[in-house]
C-alpha cells in the first residue's frame, strides 16, 4: 500500500508561510501614534489600459494624520481639479479618469502620486500608461506559392505591432489549427516552416491569425495558397501552366540532403536576455530527410529543472534566467546524410533588483540609526535618496544626517525630525524605488497581540507564540512559564521579532505563557496560553484492493483523535473529486464502491482533516475481470497435416493470462461442436497444430486469467485436409463367447476425425488358432461388432478389425487372441478327503477333473458345507450351508470358523464362464473338541455377615465334554486396588457354590470359566460385597438420624460453649496477662492505651459501654491474623497443652496468671460476646 501521511498545522505549507510571516514581518506602528506616509496600494510601473474602459490609476497610503494625495504627469503636476473627466477618490489617491466621448491616448503618459502629512511625503512609482492596440491587416495581395517537391519553404505572417504582442496561430478555412510537426512547425516570430514540402502539402487556406489579448480580438491575415509539383513527372506544357502568375521556390535542390539552418541562418548568433526572464533559444533547419534537432551547452549542463523542448525539440526554453545561465549553446541538426551545427551565444543582463531594501526606522529622541539600500543589476545600478520626494543633495541640510557608502546614518535625533526617504536603483534596464520612513518619538511599549488568545497545535508540530509589540525605544521581549524565565535553547527559539517557538511540542508545554515587553519608559506584559493536543491518526489505513468487475470494495478509513478536534473526511480518486455517482457511499470510517467498473480503478485517498491537521493514507484499486478475448487470428504455414495458428491477445484487465486454450471446429463430421485441441502457455501468441486428414476445420481462442476463462475468439478461416487411408485400426478389440456354438468380436468404431476419408468401413477377419485354417473376412459398415456362428466350444480363435476407407486400408491390424462361447463343465470332483486341523478348521482335498471336461475356462471350485449336527446335544434347527469359492486350478482348500465337536457335509463343483458343473457325492466329517464358551451368566448372593453364594449358568456352546469349572476371586480396597487371587476348581455338573470366611463390608471380583480337554474357555467376571458392608453402613444412617443423639450432641456443645465463656471471664478478671505483655512488647499500631500516664487498662466494669476487650478484634472470617496479634493457646496457659479430641472439641484446662485486674479492654464495636471469645482462639 502506498501511504502518505502529513499531520502538520493546517499543512506544511500554510506552516511554513506562517513561520515566514512571524520571523520576517516589518515594524508595524500603531495607526493611533504619529507616523508619516506609507504607500500600501498603486498600480503597475507598465499599465496597459482597455481604451473601451475608464482607466484608473491606484494610490493607497496610510499615516497619522490620514495623509493628502498629489500627481504628476509626465515630470509636471498634474492639477486634477481643473479636468473634469478626472475624479480622485474620497480619502485616496486613487484617479479614475472617464474616457467615454475623449480618446484614451490623450492620457498616455508617465503617472506618479505623492502621500503627504505633517511627518513626510512618501511617492509611488513612475506608472506608464499606454493604450492597448490592435490594428487592421494591410491589404495586400498574395500571390500562390509554387514549390518543388522536397523543398523548404517559408510562410510569413508578418502581423500588425500590437500592444501588447499578439499571440499567432495557423489555421484553416474551417477554423481548424494547421497540423504540425517535426517537418512542419510555427516559428517564435509566428513564420511557418517546413523543412521540406510534400504532395499533401498543397492547399489555399495557409492563414495566419493574430490574437490580441487585452482586446479579445483577432486579426486574419489573407489567405495563402501552396502548389507543390513533382517537377520530374511533368512536361514542360504542364508545368508552365502550373507556373503562370506564381512565385516559384526552385533555386534548392529538392532531392536528398544534409540539413542547412533556415533560422537562425549560418552557424553563429548571439541574444540578450534579463535575469529572471524566460530564455528561449529556436533553430529550424532544412533538409531531407527531415533533420531531428537536439541541444547542448557548451562546456556546461543544461539547467536540471528549468529546461524544457517546445516544438519538436526545435525551442530551447529555460526558466527564471540566471547569470549562470549565460554562455554557448549548440543547436545540432541530423540526418542520415550528415550533420550541422549553430551556436548561439546567450548574453545574461540584469534590471536592479535588491540586495537590502530599507526598512521604516522608530527611534525614540537622542537615538541613533541608519537606513540602507543596496542593489544590484548588470550592469550595476545607479543609487540615489531623497528626502521627502526631494533629492536628498537639494534638501535641506541636517547635522543628524549624513550619506556614508550609499546609507543614511542617522544620529541624536530630535523630535520632530520624522521624514520620508526614497531609495532609487536604475540602470538601462529598468529602476526600482522604495520608500523607508524615519518616525521619532517616544512611546511606552504596548503589546499588539490580542490578550489570553489560546494558540492550539498537535502534539510533535511546531508552535509559534506571538508577543507583537510597539515602543519607542523599541522595547525588550521576556517571556516567562510559571513564572520561569524562558531563554533561546534546544526547546524554545526567540525569533527576531520576539515570536516564540516550541519546535516540538509536547503535551507538557501546554499552559499559559507570558511575555514582557521593557523599554526606559516602562512595562507591559501580555498573557497567551498553549494547548497542545493530540495529533490525528489513521489507524487503520486503506489497503490495496484487487477485485472482480461488478462487485464490491470497500476501502477502511479509521482515525484516532483528540477529543475536542472533530475530524472530517475527504475521498480522493487520483488526487481529484470522488465521481458524483450514487455506486460511491462514503461511510464514517470507509468508502465503500458498489458494482466496480474498469473506470473505478485508480488510487484512492482517506484525508482526515482537523481545524489544525491532517493525516492522509492511499491505496489502489485494481478491477480485474476475464480477459479480452484473442483477435486476428492468422493461419500460416499451412502443410497437409499441420498448421500454425497466430493470433493478438486481447486486453488481459489487470490479471495476467495464464493460458491459451485452443479449440476446433469440425463442420464436415461434427458441425457446432467446439473440441479443446490443445493449451499453450499465456506468453504465447502462435501455436503449431498437427491435424487430420479429411476434417474441416476451424479455430478459436480463448485466454484464462485468474478470474477465468475470455470468451472465444471469432473464429479463423475454414482450414479443409486432403483425404487419406486411415492412419488408425479400432480399439479395444475383443472375442467374447456369448454362447456354445458363437463368437462375439467387438470393437470401438473410428470417428469422423479418425477416418481420414469418406467410405470408412471395418474388415473383420477370423480363424480356429489350432486347425492351420485360412482367414475368412468380412466387410461392415457403421457396425462396432460381429456375431461368428456355427463355432466348436471353446475353441481358440485370431482375430484383427482394420479400418478401410476410399483411399485404402489402415496399417496391418493387431492380432488378437480369444475363444468361441463357453458350456457347463461335465464332470465333479472325485476322491475327497477332509482332514480336521482344529475344532473350527479343516483342510480338504480332492483330484482335479481333466480340462476337456471343463468345456470353458476352469474358474475354480466350488465346496458347499453345513453343520448336520453337535456331537454332544440334539440341534433343532437346520443349518443353512455355506459355500466356499476357490479360484483357479489348485485342488485344495481351507475351511474356517467351524463349530468344534461337530459333524459337517461337504461337496465340491467346478465352474467356469458359463456357470456350475454337477456336484460330487457328499462327504462326512467331524471336528474335534474345543475349549467351551463362557458361562451364560453368573450372580452373586450375600448369604450372611462373612459369606457369598456364586451361581452360574453353563455355557451355551460346551464344544466337547466339560471336565469342570475354574472359579477366582480377590478382594478390591476403597482405592480399587485388587487384593490376593484365590482359585476354586469345581467339578462339571456344578453351578453353585459358597464362600465362607471371607472379610466383612468388602468387595470382590469374581472370574469364572468353563474347561473341556482342550482348556478353559473366555472368562466372564462379576464383583459383590459381604452384608456386612451395607448393614453398618444402615446403622450409622440409622443412630445419625434419631432424635435422642441429636439432643445428645446438642447438650454437649452447649456445655463446652459455657465452659469456654466462663473460662474467657476469668481470665479478663486476672491481672496483666501475656497476651498484653505481648502488645506491650509488640505496639501494634491498630491497639492504642485507653490511659496515657501508664499505658495501662483501666478497671474493668459491667456498668460500663460494653467495651470489648482490647486486641480481640477478629476479621469477619472469623480468623485472627498473625499480623494482628502473636497470641496462642500456649500463650494463654501456663505452659499446658491444649488438647482437642478426635471430633474437634475443647478439653484443655484453661488457667490464666492471676494478676492485678485491668479495666477497659480491646477496640471492638462490639460487647464481648462467646463469639468473639471462641474466633480469638481459633
Amino acid at each position: 500500500m502506498d501511504r502518505k501521511r502529513s499531520c502538520t498545522l493546517c499543512g506544511g505549507a500554510v506552516i511554513m508561510l506562517l513561520l515566514l510571516g512571524h520571523m520576517t514581518r516589518a515594524l508595524e506602528v500603531p495607526l493611533d501614534l504619529p507616523q508619516p506616509p506609507t504607500i500600501t496600494h498603486q498600480s503597475p510601473k507598465d499599465y496597459i489600459i482597455d481604451p473601451r474602459e475608464n482607466i484608473i490609476i491606484h494610490c493607497e497610503a496610510k499615516g497619522k494624520p490620514h495623509p493628502s494625495f498629489s500627481w504628476t504627469r509626465n515630470g509636471t503636476h498634474f492639477d486634477v481639479e481643473k479636468d473634469s473627466k478626472v475624479i480622485m477618490k474620497p480619502n485616496s489617491g486613487t484617479l479614475v479618469i472617464d474616457i467615454s466621448g475623449e480618446k484614451a491616448e490623450a492620457y498616455e503618459g508617465v503617472y506618479q502620486c505623492i502621500a503627504r502629512n505633517d511627518h513626510g511625503s512618501a511617492m509611488t512609482n513612475n506608472i506608464v500608461i499606454r493604450q492597448s492596440r490592435s490594428p487592421l491587416w494591410s491589404k495586400e495581395k498574395i500571390e500562390p506559392i509554387t514549390v518543388q517537391r522536397g523543398m523548404s519553404l517559408v510562410l510569413q505572417c508578418r502581423p500588425p505591432a500590437g500592444l501588447p504582442p499578439p499571440i499567432i496561430f495557423w489555421m484553416d478555412n474551417n477554423f481548424q489549427r494547421l497540423p504540425q510537426n517535426s517537418r512542419v512547425s510555427q516559428a517564435l516570430n509566428g513564420d511557418l516552416y517546413f523543412s521540406n514540402v510534400l504532395m499533401e502539402d498543397t492547399r489555399n487556406d495557409y492563414i495566419c491569425y493574430a490574437r490580441f489579448p487585452h482586446t479579445q480580438t483577432i486579426q486574419q491575415k489573407q489567405p495563402i495558397t501552396v502548389n507543390v509539383l513533382d517537377i520530374e513527372a511533368m512536361n514542360d506544357t504542364v508545368l508552365a501552366a502550373f507556373l503562370n502568375g506564381s512565385d516559384f521556390w526552385g533555386d534548392s535542390p529538392s532531392g536528398e540532403r544534409a540539413p542547412t539552418f533556415m533560422n537562425p541562418p549560418g552557424t553563429h548568433s548571439t541574444t540578450m536576455v534579463l535575469k529572471g526572464d524566460t530564455l528561449q533559444l529556436e533553430c529550424i533547419a532544412d533538409g531531407l530527410p527531415t533533420p531531428d534537432i537536439s541541444w547542448s551547452k557548451v562546456n556546461g549542463d543544461l539547467p536540471s529543472s528549468r529546461f524544457s523542448f517546445h516544438s519538436f525539440q526545435k525551442t530551447l526554453k529555460i526558466t527564471e534566467v540566471t547569470e549562470a545561465d549565460g554562455g554557448d549553446y549548440l543547436c545540432l541538426a541530423k540526418n542520415r546524410l550528415g550533420s550541422n551545427q549553430h551556436i548561439i551565444t546567450v548574453v545574461v543582463r540584469a534590471a536592479p533588483f535588491w540586495i537590502s531594501a530599507p526598512q521604516n526606522l522608530i527611534l525614540a529622541p537622542k537615538e541613533s540609526g541608519m537606513l540602507t539600500c543596496r542593489a544590484e543589476g548588470n550592469p550595476k545600478p545607479t543609487v540615489t535618496w531623497s528626502v521627502n520626494g526631494i533629492p536628498i543633495e537639494n534638501s535641506h541640510k541636517d547635522p543628524s544626517r549624513k550619506v556614508e557608502n550609499g546609507n543614511i546614518i542617522l544620529s541624536d535625533v530630535q523630535t520632530g525630525s520624522s521624514s520620508v526617504y526614497q531609495c532609487n536603483a536604475s540602470n538601462e534596464y529598468g529602476y526600482l524605488l522604495a520608500n523607508a520612513f524615519v518616525s521619532v518619538l517616544a512611546e511606552p511599549p504596548r503589546v499588539l497581540t490580542p490578550p489570553n488568545h489560546v494558540y492550539s497545535v498537535v502534539t510533535n508540530s511546531r508552535a509559534l507564540l506571538d508577543c507583537a509589540s510597539f515602543g519607542s525605544p523599541l522595547p525588550k521581549i521576556t517571556w516567562f512559564k510559571v513564572n520561569q524565565s524562558i531563554v533561546d535553547s534546544d526547546s524554545f527559539i526567540i525569533h527576531k521579532n520576539n515570536t516564540l517557538e516550541i519546535n516540538v511540542a509536547r503535551p507538557l508545554n501546554s499552559g499559559k505563557y507570558t511575555c514582557i515587553a521593557s523599554n526606559s519608559l516602562g512595562n507591559k506584559e501580555n498573557h497567551v496560553y498553549l494547548e497542545v493536543k493530540e495529533a490525528t491518526r489513521i489507524i487503520r489505513q486503506p489497503e490495496y484492493k484487487v477485485v472482480q468487475r461488478n462487485s464490491m470494495a470497500v476501502f477502511e478509513c479509521k482515525v484516532k483523535h483528540d477529543e475536542s478536534l472533530f475530524p472530517s473526511m475527504i475521498w480522493l480518486k487520483d488526487n481529484m473529486e470522488l465521481p458524483d455517482d450514487t455506486r460511491f457511499e462514503v461511510g464514517s470510517d470507509s468508502l465503500t464502491i458498489h458494482d466496480v467498473r474498469e473506470d473505478d480503478e485508480g488510487n484512492y485517498t482517506c484525508i482526515r482533516n482537523t481545524t489544525l491537521d491532517q493525516d492522509s493514507a492511499s491505496a489502489m484499486l485494481t478491477v480485474v475481470e476475464q480477459p479480452d478475448p484473442p483477435t486476428d487470428l492468422e493461419l500460416t504455414d499451412q502443410r497437409e497435416r499441420s498448421v500454425r495458428l497466430t493470433w493478438t491477445p486481447g486486453d488481459e484487465n489487470n490479471s495476467p493470462i495464464q493460458l491459451f486454450l485452443i479449440q476446433y471446429e469440425d463442420s464436415l463430421h461434427e458441425p457446432g461442436v467446439w473440441v479443446n485441441m490443445t493449451e499453450v502457455s499465456g506468453t504465447s501468441t502462435t501455436a503449431h497444430l498437427e491435424l487430420s486428414p479429411y476434417v474441416y476445420y476451424s479455430f478459436r481462442v480463448l485466454a484464462l486469467n485468474e478470474v477465468g476463462l475470455s470468451k472465444p475468439s471469432a473464429s479463423s478461416r475454414q482450414y479443409r485436409t486432403n483425404p487419406a487411408r486411415p492412419d488408425m485400426n479400432p480399439a479395444n478389440v475383443e472375442v467374447i463367447g456369448t454362447s456354445p456354438d458363437s463368437m462375439t468380436i467387438t470393437w470401438r468404431e473410428l470417428s469422423g476425425l479418425e477416418s481420414n476419408g469418406p467410405g470408412l468401413q471395418y474388415k473383420v477377419s477370423w480363424r480356429h488358432k489350432d486347425l492351420d485354417q485360412q482367414w475368412t473376412s468380412l466387410t461392415l459398415a457403421n457396425v462396432s461388432q460381429y456375431v461368428v456362428p456355427g463355432t466348436p466350444t471353446f475353441a481358440p480363435y485370431e482375430v484383427t478389425v482394420q479400418a478401410v476407407n476410399d483411399y485404402g486400408s489402415g496399417p496391418r491390424p493387431e492380432v488378437v487372441l480369444g475363444y468361441s462361447g463357453e458350456d457347463l463343465p461335465t464332470v465333479a470332483p472325485e476322491n475327497v478327503r477332509v482332514s480336521a486341523q482344529n475344532g473350527t478348521m479343516a483342510e480338504v482335498l480332492w483330484d482335479a477333473v481333466p480340462l476337456s471336461t471343463v468345456r470353458g475356462r476352469l474358474n475354480g471350485y466350488k465346496v458347499s458345507y453345513w453343520k448336520m449336527r453337535s456331537l454332544h446335544k440334539e440341534d433343532l434347527d437346520p443349518v443353512k450351508p455355506q459355500e466356499l469359492i476357490f479360484h483357479g486350478s489348485e485342488p485344495e482348500g481351507l475351511l474356517i470358523d467351524l463349530h468344534p465337536y461337530s459333524q459337517y457335509t461337504l461337496n465340491i463343483r467346478t465352474f467356469n464362464g458359463k456357470g456350475d458343473g454337477p456336484a460330487s457325492s457328499n462327504h462326512i466329517f467331524e471336528t474335534p473338541e474345543g475349549v467351551p464358551g463362557p458361562p451364560a451368566d453368573i450372580k452373586i448372593q450375600n448369604l450372611n455377615l462373612d459369606s457369598l453364594v456364586v451361581n452360574w449358568v453353563p455355557p451355551v456352546e460346551y464344544n466337547g465334554h466339560l471336565t469342570g469349572y475354574l472359579l477366582k476371586y480377590q478382594p478390591i480396597n476403597t482405592t480399587d486396588e485388587l487384593g490376593p487371587l484365590k482359585e476354586l476348581l469345581l467339578p462339571a455338573n456344578e453351578t453353585s457354590v459358597t464362600l465362607e470366611n471371607l472379610k466383612h463390608s468388602t468387595h470382590y471380583k469374581f472370574y469364572l470359566n468353563a474347561m473341556t480337554i482342550k482348556g478353559s474357555g473366555p472368562t466372564v467376571t462379576k464383583e459383590g460385597f459381604t452384608m456386612v458392608d451395607e448393614a453398618m453402613t444402615s446403622k450409622q444412617v440409622d443412630i445419625a438420624t434419631q432424635g435422642w443423639f441429636i439432643g445428645l450432641m446438642c447438650a454437649i456443645a452447649l456445655l463446652i460453649l459455657v465452659l469456654l465463656i466462663v473460662c474467657f471471664i476469668k481470665r479478663n478478671k486476672g491481672g496483666k496477662y501475656p497476651v498484653k505483655e505481648k502488645e506491650d512488647a509488640h505496639q501494634d499500631p491498630e491497639i492504642q492505651p485507653m490511659k496515657e500516664d501508664d499505658g495501662t487498662f483501666g478497671e474493668y466494669s459491667d456498668t460500663e459501654d460494653h467495651k470489648p476487650l482490647k486486641g480481640s478484634r477478629t476479621p469477619s472470617n472469623g480468623t485472627v491474623k498473625k499480623d494482628d496479634s502473636d497470641d496462642s493457646l500456649v500463650d494463654y496457659g501456663e505452659g499446658g497443652d491444649g488438647q482437642f479430641n478426635e471430633d474437634g472439641s475443647f478439653i484443655g484446662q484453661y488457667s490464666g496468671k492471676k494478676e492485678k485486674d485491668t479495666a477497659e479492654g480491646n477496640e471492638s464495636s462490639e460487647a464481648p460476646s462467646p463469639v468473639n471469645a471462641m474466633n480469638s482462639f481459633v
